[in-house]
């Protein structure tokens, strides 16, 4: 299918929702990305893999980077996209439509039609952002390629509901294991009941007050929950071993090794393993190519930055050193869902956003 760079922007956001790219399969909507941006004289064109970097060379005095990744999660029944009515107003509606092929469609549309911009712009489309981070696009091209990612700010189109959030939490995953006997279960008074021991654990999870923390003016709100849980062989065997497996989100005030910290302190006395880490991200509002961003868009939707509790990659761009933000289409609380969907007011508002940052 190839993609109308310059035509309607919910027919060019309905065409990118409709190649399916679920993750580890982006090859076909990475080629269609690849074969319109070539279209574009003023563009050069780079790829690794299936991740697609376009970029300007007019000689700014400032290069920002504007980011999206192309996968979503499996589909369910919800593609083709639809355009329905709304209670305020028409919504795309399928896979995508909010994580994120909404805000994919804002920045094609933009990178082919602004040729002049007066900011050097690096446009990258990304591939297995939805999968397990060591799989993630942006981050082989970090590792691969950290030249074509050089920046002075950076703003991943990830679903903000068309506001700006600053920064992102930090996320730690963890394993606790509490310890038992085996024993037949007709004999159980011979063995250690392990799931049993887990209680405990269980009590402290569900007593614990998650912190609010400020950082450079945002407000994170951190979490620290059991998310899987696990332990027994058989159904007349008492378990010698129970594991809950527990997520922290923590406010990108602190490092992962502070967080770790804190979780084997709420765990003391059990063993604690890490599965899973991936450190949070300042707001960086403060730099000065943040600051003029934040203030065209803030002029334009009138509401002022928000701190961004989950994880995104904004973290990537700031291990290279560069400053970021999401601001993207659709409610990040429809993404994954059944029912996903994107007011197309999103799509305009993030579309004149963008673009009177990058003429201003």
């Amino acid at each position: 299918m190839s993609l109308d760079l310059h035509g309607d922007l919910v027919d060019l956001t309905r065409a990118v929702c409709d190649i399916p790219s679920v993750s580890g399969d982006e090859r076909a909507l990475a080629d269609a990305v690849e074969v319109a941006l070539r279209a574009c004289p003023h563009l050069e064109v780079l790829r690794d893999g299936d991740a697609v970097v376009a970029r300007t060379h007019l000689g700014r005095a400032e290069r920002v980077v504007v980011a999206g990744h192309l996968d979503t999660v499996p589909l369910a029944g919800n593609l083709p996209s639809e355009l329905r009515d709304g209670p305020d107003g028409p919504e795309v509606w399928g896979r995508g439509t909010v994580d994120m092929k909404a805000g994919v469609a804002v920045q094609l549309a933009l990178a082919a039609r602004l040729s002049e911009p007066t900011r050097d712009v690096t446009w990258v489309f990304y591939d297995q952002e939805e999968v397990a981070s060591e799989r993630n696009g942006l981050g082989r091209l970090v590792a691969h390629h950290p030249e074509w990612l050089a920046a002075d700010f950076a703003v991943l189109g990830e679903p903000t509901a068309a506001g700006i959030e600053g920064g992102c939490n930090g996320t730690l995953r963890v394993e606790v294991r509490v310890p038992g006997t085996a024993a037949h279960s007709a004999r159980s008074w011979l063995g250690v009941n392990a799931v049993h021991g887990a209680a405990p654990v269980l009590a402290t999870l569900a007593a614990y007050a998650p912190r609010s923390v400020e950082v450079d003016g945002l407000t994170y709100r951190e979490g620290l929950n059991a998310v899987g849980i696990r332990g027994g062989i058989a159904g007349n065997v008492i378990p010698d071993e129970c594991v809950v497996t527990v997520n922290y989100r923590f406010a990108p005030a602190w490092s992962e090794a502070q967080a770790l910290e804190h979780v084997r302190e709420v765990f003391a006395g059990h063993e604690v393993t890490v599965t899973d880490s991936a450190p949070g991200a300042r707001p960086g509002l403060t730099h000065p190519a943040a600051a003029r961003f934040a203030a065209v868009v803030g002029d334009l939707t009138g509401r002022p930055p928000t701190a961004k509790l989950g994880w995104t990659d904004v973290a990537r761009f700031a291990t290279l050193g560069v400053p970021a933000v999401n601001f993207g289409p659709g409610d990040p609380n429809l993404a994954h869902a059944d029912d996903e969907r994107c007011p197309v007011a999103h799509l305009a508002a993030c579309f004149d956003g963008l673009r009177a940052w990058l003429t201003s």
